[in-house]
């Protein structure tokens, strides 16, 4: 048994101080401390690429991931990031890049051919889905009644 000032954590190093002698508790506890830099939720997902690490959806539900548009103008300036990440967020058009697998199958919601298809360009509201960040910008999920309509081109679309 551990009493109850067995292990402590001292503020600059991540490792226990064990107040008993029982060397195997001092391993194990030692081993489930990490520093805040090397935690990650599951290890084995960090040699995948990005995309393979991109969430599936479930259900009637879409992963979209919002137009950033051009780094560079058309007279040659560049765009800093800071500006197109916030053009992402704020934007209405985005590229379908998974859909759910039972996305827009009610057929009395949907009688006629589904309103999109992985790599297709769409246009959806502004608050519309749910968004979160991962590496490289902002995806969102969508439900599959939310898309308004499907584009040739993400620059056809002006955003406000």
């Amino acid at each position: 048994m551990i009493d109850s000032k067995a292990a402590t954590i001292d503020s600059k190093d991540t490792t226990p101080v064990l107040g008993s002698a029982n060397e195997d508790v001092e391993d194990f506890i030692g081993s489930a401390y990490v520093t805040p830099e090397d935690r990650v939720l599951d290890p084995k997902l960090v040699d995948k690429s990005l995309i393979e690490r991109m969430p599936d959806p479930t259900g009637w539900r879409i992963l979209v991931l919002p137009y950033r548009g051009k780094g560079k103008s058309e007279g040659g300036i560049i765009i800093p990031e800071a500006i197109r990440d916030d053009a992402q967020i704020q934007t209405v058009v985005g590229y379908v890049f998974k859909v759910g697998p039972l996305a827009y199958r009610d057929r009395e919601k949907f009688p006629g051919d589904p309103w999109c298809k992985e790599g297709d360009w769409v246009i959806f509201a502004r608050y519309a889905g749910s968004r979160f960040r991962i590496e490289g910008g902002e995806v969102r999920i969508l439900n599959d009644d939310e898309i308004l309509a499907c584009i040739d081109d993400p620059d056809d679309i002006l955003s406000l």
